[in-house]
């Protein structure tokens, strides 16, 4: 294919789709025509773009060049940085448009609109079952497996995912790898530390339908409604 300068930047002939610089158009052609001139030396993976091999290979390599300053976690993309950031600040940009629910990443917008849309893209292969997360199919194939490759070294439990296995190490080491901004109270895992944030920020998303009461942890949410149904707490 041809790549020719136009009024309005470079012009791709199949879809006329136009960019400001011709390497961008190079780039973009080869989503009309397959090539993936760059390829992994580990495995026999191709790529269409030098930055996606780049990312492709830490997988190999595990080499992790941006990290947090809160509390040093490393990622293989900035992406993934900048959005593990908004776990410490609290920022959650991306929201709900259907019942205003925000999120730190795109992302994870995306896979909570199917709540509301009822998509479920990830099907079970042996069994009818869909699901709206990847992660949530996987969880699901083990019913069919009952694999549970990742083991924890100091009890021998086993699980099906390994950040599962890394919450349940926590529980060993007492690690509380997320930190409050705030306060500087730390949490074990990412929603505990998100759960506390409301505290600060004021906010009582829990409304009880019978008095009215709202409550800022889901915790006291459900200790209070005992009192309406006369369990004893």
């Amino acid at each position: 294919m041809r790549v020719e300068s136009g009024v309005h930047g470079f012009t791709c002939e199949v879809c006329s789709k136009t960019f400001k610089y011709a390497s961008a158009l190079i780039v973009h052609l080869r989503v009309h025509t397959g090539e993936k001139p760059f390829s992994c030396e580990f495995c026999s993976k191709t790529f269409k773009r030098s930055g996606e091999l780049t990312y492709h290979t830490r997988t190999h390599t595990n080499e992790r060049p941006f990290s947090c300053k809160v509390c040093k976690k490393a990622f293989k993309r900035t992406s993934q940085l900048t959005a593990h950031v908004r776990v410490h600040t609290g920022e959650r940009p991306f929201t709900c448009k259907v019942c205003d629910k925000s999120f730190v990443n795109s992302g994870s917008l995306s896979v909570h609109k199917r709540i509301h849309t009822g998509v479920r893209p990830h099907s079970c292969k042996e069994c009818d079952a869909s699901f709206s997360q990847l992660s949530q199919l996987r969880l699901h194939m083990g019913v069919h497996t009952a694999e549970r490759p990742f083991h924890c070294t100091v009890c021998d439990k086993k699980f099906m995912m390994s950040s599962d296995l890394k919450r349940h190490t926590r529980t060993h080491t007492g690690e509380r790898p997320y930190s409050c901004t705030v306060c500087g109270k730390k949490f074990k895992t990412s929603s505990g530390l998100n759960g506390h944030m409301v505290v600060h920020k004021g906010e009582r998303r829990y409304i009880c339908e019978e008095c009215d009461m709202s409550f800022a942890l889901l915790s006291q949410f459900k200790l209070h409604m005992l009192v309406h149904s006369g369990e004893q707490p």
